[in-house]
């Protein structure tokens, strides 16, 4: 099994950024596309971001576009999320997650998730 730590979630006010993490295995690193989604309490699980296994194709929900930065680092076995000009919509639940193939938007699409870290924005 693919096991992902996430890490880097906090506290912040509106405007501040964060740098979250996400370890995982070489073999997951060399070989999987990985990416972000978000769940708000009470809501479901939505798309962030993905990249695919070497980096050179990503893609963003439209919500974080331009204030978001997904990358990856394999020889680390990290990938993390950027995020800027935090908003207090943007508090959820993180969670990283993996799959061997392409890049996907639903959840249903990955196999491999992480136990998520919380990210919260005060106004």
């Amino acid at each position: 099994q693919v096991q992902l730590a996430e890490s880097g979630g906090g506290l912040v006010q509106a405007g501040d950024s964060l740098r979250l993490s996400c370890a995982g295995s070489k073999r997951t690193f060399d070989t999987h596309t990985m990416g972000w989604f978000r769940q708000a309490p009470g809501k479901e699980r939505d798309f962030v971001t993905a990249i695919n296994w070497s980096g050179r194709r990503t893609a963003y929900a439209d919500s974080v576009k331009g204030r978001f930065t997904i990358s990856r680092d394999n020889a680390k076995n990290t990938l993390y999320l950027q995020m800027n000009s935090l908003k207090p919509e943007d508090t959820a639940v993180y969670y990283c997650v993996a799959r061997p193939g392409g890049i996907g938007t639903l959840a249903d699409d990955y196999y491999y998730w992480g136990q998520g870290t919380q990210v919260t924005v005060s106004s």
